[in-house]
């Protein structure tokens, strides 16, 4: 056998050694790096407003959603506070007002009987003069009943009860029917603010205090004739006699009114519910300024309609936050430490 040189050997158990070595992954080698998210950057505007700024990426990654507030026009209306009124007191002063309607009716046709028998003749002058003071008495003891009733519940209701003279033998008819008021009828007392006054509002929208229920839009019924002597308010009467309705006020509850007026509507835009936020007692929404940047404006929420609140300080043409408002409101109170709905 031919031997194998001891230097051919050699060298190619190193090169088998070289080949190895190249075939095994470097442990040394450095790895790539994942690429970081990147943060919202936070500057400030002209202002000192925040802007947010994020990249077209970054936006996608947290489902942000943009759109234009829908176009629309609002009544002017005021807002103002009161109660549903209880009954009751309203009921005994229809009683008081029912018992001297039947006084002064009977005295008046007993008047009416002593002049017919002054004129033949028939009755003394005493007589006379008696039946006439019961006359006045009565007469007085019901403008009385119905002036407490106009000044604390207003001329219609006053009005409710029909004339208060009528001729003998006539039958007495009532202005309006009561029954409307007593068929689960609610009637609504709004003392407006202090120095405002309105002429005829056609309705309100009421709202339970504790807003357990959904807005009631009740009508105008009567606007009271005297201003409360200690605030200064005007008080104004509505009427919730809506069948569906009428049960959802407790008489005595507290309410919060919002009184249409006369003024002409007002111009602006929608901004739905879903785009406010609410933090530190107040209303907010994202507006996006540039391609990439967005900032937080102010809304009052005094305002409010169908699908949202209403506002004049904002074009049509505005491109606002619907989904994902909260993220940014995050982003903003962390100072822009917060990438993909998750902070670093």
């Amino acid at each position: 056998m031919k031997m194998i040189p001891k230097f051919v050997l050699f060298m190619a158990l190193l090169a088998s050694a070289v080949a190895a070595r190249s075939a095994e992954p470097d442990a040394k080698a450095e790895t790539k790096p994942e690429a970081k998210t990147e943060a919202i950057k936070i500057t400030r505007g002209a202002n000192g407003e925040a802007i947010l700024t994020l990249a077209a990426e970054t936006q996608k990654r947290i489902g942000l959603e943009v759109a234009s507030p829908a176009a629309t026009e609002w009544q002017p209306e005021i807002k103002a506070f009161g109660r549903a009124l209880d009954p009751a007191p309203l009921v005994d002063l229809l009683a008081d007002l029912g018992r001297a309607q039947i006084a002064f009716d009977n005295s008046h046709q007993e008047l009416e009987r002593a002049k017919q028998l002054k004129k033949d003749n028939n009755i003394s002058e005493r007589a006379f003069q008696d039946t006439e003071t019961a006359y006045r008495q009565n007469l007085a003891a019901l403008m009385s009943a119905r002036f407490k009733i106009e000044t604390g519940w207003g001329k219609r209701i006053a009005a409710m009860t029909g004339p208060a003279v009528v001729p003998p033998g006539t039958a007495r008819k009532r202005a309006l029917d009561f029954d409307r008021l007593a068929a689960g009828g609610c009637l609504i007392r709004i003392d407006l603010p202090t120095g405002e006054r309105l002429s005829g509002p056609k309705s309100a929208r009421i709202v339970p205090l504790a807003n357990r229920v959904p807005s009631i839009t009740a009508g105008f019924f009567d606007a009271l004739p005297v201003v409360d002597a200690q605030t200064q308010q005007q008080g104004l009467l509505f009427l919730n006699d809506q069948p569906d309705t009428a049960d959802r006020l407790i008489p005595g509850e507290a309410v919060t009114a919002f009184v249409s007026t006369s003024a002409p509507p007002v111009k602006g835009v929608v901004i739905p519910a879903a785009a406010i936020l609410r933090h530190d007692g107040k209303g907010s929404f994202f507006v996006q300024t540039g391609e990439t940047d967005f900032s937080r404006r102010e809304i009052p929420l005094d305002r409010p309609v169908a699908d949202g609140f209403f506002t004049v300080k904002l074009p049509p043409a505005s491109r606002i936050v619907t989904v994902g408002a909260q993220t940014l409101l995050s982003a903003e109170l962390s100072g822009g430490g917060f990438n993909a709905g998750q902070r670093d």
